[in-house]
């Protein structure tokens, strides 16, 4: 039996799915010693279909051990892009008083009369470190149907308000929602109607709080959102420095500046694990490296399968001068 060291074309630092398609990675959580890497994946076809959750765990994010798929499309539709976290208190009642994950993400589907998208957000929940997957009985958790694109959880604990928070793509800017237990949902804010690169579709939110290099008990917060498409560049990520109080966002630099987390075109859709030690001293992030302008076209060959993931890389902020006159 062939092994995929053995696979001429087979990526051997790059994560790649065992078979089949594979885009966003999704739900990126660490937990009981080992990485969680879930991944957009379609389980049929070398090519974007029904999307699961393909499932992979590491314990120093070189090594992967591939799981069996994770999350499966049900009766509210496919699985696309989201996250994990570690209810660590229980505030959900999942795990009768201990710890445990929970996977938030976007259940899309399509009415078969008036073809209309219908997006919202989902839970889903394990108690054996992610080997096995329970859908909350009251799914969705989230809707609005004012928006089609309204997708891409990223959820986070916010410890000096006590609340879980939601930042998530809605039509051409970010909402974000507040949360005591993970199930029920309410409005917080609203970001990037008229601020940073509208040339695409906003997607895959990431919010999260760093310490500024050399500068001892100072942070800011950064706000990762993939675009696409971008230009001639297409899918392209985007990202913003500024404040969060638990309710809102600010953005500290002026609305028409565009930031560029990667200036190459395959690393997208990225965003950062949870739960990591020391998290304010760097983000540990990993993006898709493809772009849409081709991915589907990518060749595979004889391999029987499409898809890889960046490097990880650990994301710290640091101050520069603007040495422009």
């Amino acid at each position: 039996m062939r092994t995929y060291e053995q696979e001429v074309n087979r990526l051997q630092y790059h994560f790649t799915p065992p078979q089949k398609w594979m885009n966003d990675p999704n739900g990126m959580v660490y937990y009981e010693g080992e990485y969680h890497l879930f991944y957009q994946h379609h389980p049929d076809s070398c090519d974007w279909g029904p999307m699961h959750w393909g499932h992979a765990v590491s314990q120093d994010l070189v090594h992967w051990e591939h799981l069996p798929i994770a999350l499966k499309p049900d009766h509210n539709g496919y699985i696309f892009s989201g996250c994990a976290v570690v209810d660590w208190h229980d505030h959900t009642g999942f795990f009768d008083g201990g710890s445990g994950l929970v996977a938030i993400f976007t259940h899309s589907s399509e009415d078969a009369t008036s073809g209309r998208v219908r997006q919202v957000q989902s839970l889903a929940y394990s108690r054996d470190n992610g080997r096995t997957w329970t859908m909350y009985e009251g799914n969705p958790v989230l809707e609005d149907e004012r928006f089609v694109d309204f997708r891409d959880p990223k959820v986070f604990y916010h410890a000096p308000t006590s609340s879980w928070i939601m930042v998530l793509a809605a039509g051409n800017c970010l909402h974000l929602y507040r949360s005591s237990n993970l199930l029920e949902w309410e409005f917080a804010s609203e970001f990037g109607t008229e601020e940073g690169c509208h040339e695409g579709v906003w997607e895959c939110p990431d919010l999260f709080e760093l310490q500024v290099d050399g500068k001892p008990g100072e942070t800011r917060w950064v706000l990762v959102v993939s675009i696409n498409p971008a230009s001639v560049d297409g899918s392209k990520t985007q990202y913003f420095i500024g404040h969060f109080d638990g309710y809102r966002f600010v953005n500290e630099h002026s609305p028409e500046l565009v930031l560029w987390l990667d200036h190459g075109r395959d690393n997208y859709a990225g965003v950062t694990w949870s739960d990591t030690e020391r998290p304010l001293e760097g983000r540990v992030f990993i993006g898709w490296m493809s772009n849409w302008m081709y991915a589907n076209a990518t060749p595979t060959e004889q391999e029987d399968w499409r898809g890889a993931m960046t490097l990880p890389r650990r994301l710290t902020l640091r101050e520069e001068l603007d040495q422009r006159s």
